[in-house]
This record gives structure tokens, sequence and C-alpha cells, in this order.
């Protein structure tokens, strides 16, 4: 792996560790997998197996003669969570929105992990062009469900954004909203996608910095909180593997 998309893919493992590390301490599942169901026989068991992938696979990921392994580890199991837990509720449910905003926050760590494995495994051009393309085109699609995701709930969106930030909540919840769209429209149509592409990852760490640490020091019990923090720096990781693939592809 060449110093481009190293950083990217290193930044993608660790945040597997962080979401790992929640499953351990709470014996449960990160928020993401909540859909497994309650009545699951050895949930708490499974979860903590998931957990320690999680850990396991992030962890090797930092080391450079295991990442090829360990980023195919992490996309396979993220892959799995949307196959087995999300889009079961989709298919129970494909009038309701939520389901679908699930299936695309997993869906947009499977697209990270694709675009990781175009970075760091031996491929022809042709192959790792055409992998950079399926992560592209995944990422945008989730993006646009994250968007629309902004939109349908105003009121719940905006009480996410600081009270203190000027000019108001509402504002933000919809400039984000727009945000997410536009970052979609660019990455899709491949016009300003590496500046996409970068925003992106730095509005994501934006919402750690503002919404989703000072939430958790609020309240350091909630398990959401925490998994919430995880799953941002999940996104994180994979909107900057995302920019390395980018950069690696234009270079």
């Amino acid at each position: 792996m060449g110093r481009i998309g190293r950083l990217g893919v290193r930044v993608y493992g660790v945040a597997a560790i962080a979401l790992g590390l929640v499953g351990v301490v709470s014996g449960d599942f990160a928020s993401v997998w909540q859909p497994a169901p309650a009545t699951l026989p050895g949930r708490t068991i499974l979860a903590y197996v998931v957990a320690m992938a999680l850990i396991a696979a992030g962890a090797a990921i930092q080391w450079r003669r295991a990442t090829r392994l360990g980023v195919l580890v992490l996309t396979s199991l993220y892959g799995l969570g949307v196959l087995v837990l999300h889009l079961p509720l989709v298919f129970a449910h494909p009038l309701s929105f939520p389901p679908y905003a699930g299936v695309a926050e997993q869906m947009a760590l499977v697209a990270g992990g694709l675009l990781a494995i175009a970075l760091t495994a031996d491929l022809t051009a042709t192959t790792r062009a055409r992998l950079i393309k399926t992560g592209e085109v995944i990422f945008g699609v989730c993006l646009i469900a994250f968007g629309t995701a902004h939109f349908a709930d105003l009121p719940d969106t905006a009480a996410y954004a600081p009270a203190w930030l000027p000019p108001s909540q509402m504002f933000w919840a919809y400039a984000t909203g727009v945000a997410h769209l536009a970052a979609a429209v660019a990455i899709l149509s491949g016009v300003l996608a590496r500046w996409a592409a970068r925003l992106l990852t730095i509005m994501f760490a934006g919402f750690s910095l503002l919404v989703h640490l000072p939430h958790l020091a609020a309240d350091l019990h909630s398990h959401f909180n925490w998994a919430a923090n995880a799953i941002n720096f999940a996104l994180i990781g994979a909107a900057w593997v995302l920019t390395d693939a980018l950069d690696r592809r234009d270079a």
C-alpha cells in the first residue's frame, strides 16, 4: 500500500476497533446492529463474537502484513449486517423510511471496505478502477439516503445541532441535508468528486466534535451515545478512504 490511501484505511480500521469496544463493554450490538432481534438465540454471545471480530479486523489493518485480510474481514462483516439484519426490515416495512436509512448507514461502511480493498489488494488497473467506481456509486447512493433522512424529520435533526451555533438549529438541519445531497450529486456525477469527498469527511468530523462528543460528555452511561460516536467515526473512516481512492485514481 503506497503513501496515497494508507491513512484513510488505518482510520477505517481504528473506527472498527471503537465499534468493537462499544460491543465488548456493553455486551450488546452497537446501535447500527440493533435490528438483531431480542429473541435471537445466543444474542449476547453473538454480540461479543461480532465485537471481537471488529476489534481483530481493525487491529489487523494496522499491521502492514495483515492489512488486506483485515479489510476483507471487515467488509464482509459489514455486508453480512446488511443482508441479515437490515434488508429483512426493509422487506417487512417497505413503505417506512427508517429501515432504508439503516441500510444506507451500513452500506456506506461496506463501500468504504470495497474502496479499501481497491487501495490495498494486488489488483489489475482495470479491476481496481471498477472496484473504486463501485464503492463510489454505493457511497453516493447512501448519501442520498442520509440527506433525505435529514429532511424526513427536520425537528429531530435540528435538535441535534448545538443550540449555541448561529444562525439556528433549523438552518443547520437544512444545510447539512443539502450538503449530503450535493456531495451525492458530485460523487455520482464525477464533477468535483474529490472535493466533495474531502468536504464530506470534514463534515462528518464536525458532527463528532459538535454533536456526538458533547452528547457523550453529557451522558457517559448511554450506550446509544457511545455507539453513535463510534458509528460516526466509522463513517469518517469510510469517507476518508473514498477521498484517498479518488486521489489515487486521479493521480
